[in-house]
């Protein structure tokens, strides 16, 4: 079964160039990844969290809209 999820995500760049990414799938579970490029870090953290889901399962979320000035 496929599941939607949003995954909120820090990124930033290491003294020697390479881009990391962090992200929690839950409050005890949290997913890294890195890469020679953003892009790279982005498409590791996401099959970082893939791998987490599956372990960890699906977490149960609440879409809320709201305005920003």
């Amino acid at each position: 079964m496929q599941h939607q999820i949003h995954v909120p995500f820090v990124i930033s760049q290491d003294e020697d160039g390479v881009w990391i990414t962090e992200a929690a799938l839950t409050p005890q579970a949290f997913a890294n990844g890195s890469g020679p490029t953003r892009e790279a870090a982005i498409e590791d953290l996401k099959e970082a969290i893939e791998v987490l889901a599956e372990s960890v399962g699906v977490p149960e979320q609440l879409v809320v809209t709201v305005e920003v000035d």
